[in-house]
């Protein structure tokens, strides 16, 4: 009897998600423990592993397929000398829903005059074509699909891109991802139930650029960033201040024994904050070693779960944009997280004469709630007396 393989739970709060790709094609052996397909969360793309052996004997949601519910099944896998002819009349459930509208006249070529997908109905293309669709902001819903069932191929979001209008659109709307919707949410949230409040230091960067500037030139294979500085500075100060790697729950405030940092990466589908484990034991060169592949998988949308959940504390560092200074809202349940601005020349007195000094102003969102006003301060003192006397954080 033939296997149904259901819509798997690859994200504690996943409720849906897209299929981005099948690893395997009807009639191909399936092994236990190998990759089946790829499906995308509202953080990553994760590749799913079979469960059982078989045939993979239909595929009932096709890849690229986007809302797919939790538990729905999107497959069949028969059994041994199972008959695969009568697994092939089940009806695979994307190509239903864009075969069960023709599609209407349009109105320029690639483009119909009315959406060729009913409303709330799942448009059946393939995921080059909606790569495309979302770089050039086209409606897919609107596409006339020239492949089988209605499908909408590359070669249809082209044409449509070419029929639309230079001009006379006052705006653009931009369809969510997952990712940014989550991210709204989230922020929401936590905008409005937070009592955040906000504390600023500037730290004196001199030493901390001259130090990394030394590393980089005597250490071969090693390209230490301003970031993985400021990471390990954070780690340390956790180390010192611990009260301060902290969440609040409703019955408890909860102080985290490992130090691990989250730190804000901007990805295609929107912010994501993989995290470095236990970063206060941890050398510099480990830690830029290990954010420059998070930070790579990131972009790709290849992050793993465990890649990017938990976390005590947060960085975000917007000082290669050449933003001075900035507050940043608190990533729940963490209870901290820094903006880090850009380092910049400033006058500085120095022993009552003016000075020039490279000085990097820093912000910390408390949650008021976990962290009060002197506990935020002793962390912020910490860490200003590592950055400005760095030698601690390459030993």
């Amino acid at each position: 009897m033939a296997i149904e393989i259901l819509m798997p739970t690859v994200a504690p709060s996943m409720t849906e998600g897209n299929i981005v790709r099948w690893a395997k094609k009807e009639g191909d052996q399936v092994k236990q423990g190998e990759v089946l397909l790829e499906v995308e969360t509202d953080k990553a793309v994760v590749e799913v592993e079979a469960q059982q052996e078989g045939v993979l004997g239909k595929i009932l949601v096709a890849e690229g397929t986007n809302g797919v519910k939790v538990d729905t099944p999107i497959a069949l896998l028969a059994g041994a000398g199972e008959d695969l002819k009568a697994l092939s009349a089940a009806t695979p459930i994307a190509a239903a829903a864009a075969s069960s509208s023709a599609p209407a006249a349009a109105s320029a070529p690639g483009i119909a005059s009315a959406p060729v997908q009913p409303p709330g109905g799942r448009v059946f293309a393939s995921p080059l074509a909606r790569r495309i669709a979302k770089e050039r902001n086209i409606d897919l819903a609107r596409v006339s699909g020239s492949g089988p069932n209605g499908r909408v191929l590359k070669a249809d979001v082209e044409a449509a891109t070419a029929a639309a209008p230079a001009s006379g659109a006052a705006y653009e709307d931009v369809a969510h991802s997952n990712t940014r919707r989550v991210i709204a949410q989230r922020l929401s949230e936590a905008k409005r139930s937070i009592p955040h409040f906000y504390l600023t230091i500037d730290c004196d960067v001199d030493a901390l650029l001259d130090a990394r500037r030394q590393a980089n030139e005597m250490i071969d294979g090693v390209k230490l960033s301003v970031n993985d500085l400021v990471i390990k500075a954070v780690a340390l100060a956790l180390r010192k201040v611990p009260a301060a790697n902290a969440a609040w729950t409703d019955s408890a405030i909860r102080r985290f024994r490992d130090v691990d940092v989250a730190v804000a990466v901007a990805a295609p589908s929107g912010l994501i904050t993989p995290v470095v484990r236990n970063a206060d034991r941890k050398s510099l060169r480990e830690i830029s070693a290990e954010m420059k592949g998070l930070a790579a998988r990131a972009q790709e949308n290849r992050l793993r779960p465990d890649e990017y959940q938990g976390g005590g504390f947060t960085v975000s560092n917007l000082g290669m944009y050449g933003i001075r200074e900035f507050s940043a809202i608190i990533n729940p349940p963490q209870a901290c997280i820094l903006a880090v601005g850009a380092s910049e020349q400033r006058a500085v007195v120095r022993n009552g004469a003016l000075a020039v000094a490279t000085m990097m102003t820093c912000t910390l969102s408390v949650d008021h709630r976990a962290v009060d006003g002197a506990l935020g301060a002793e962390f912020l003192a910490a860490f200003k007396k590592l950055i400005e006397s760095p030698i601690a954080l390459f030993l």
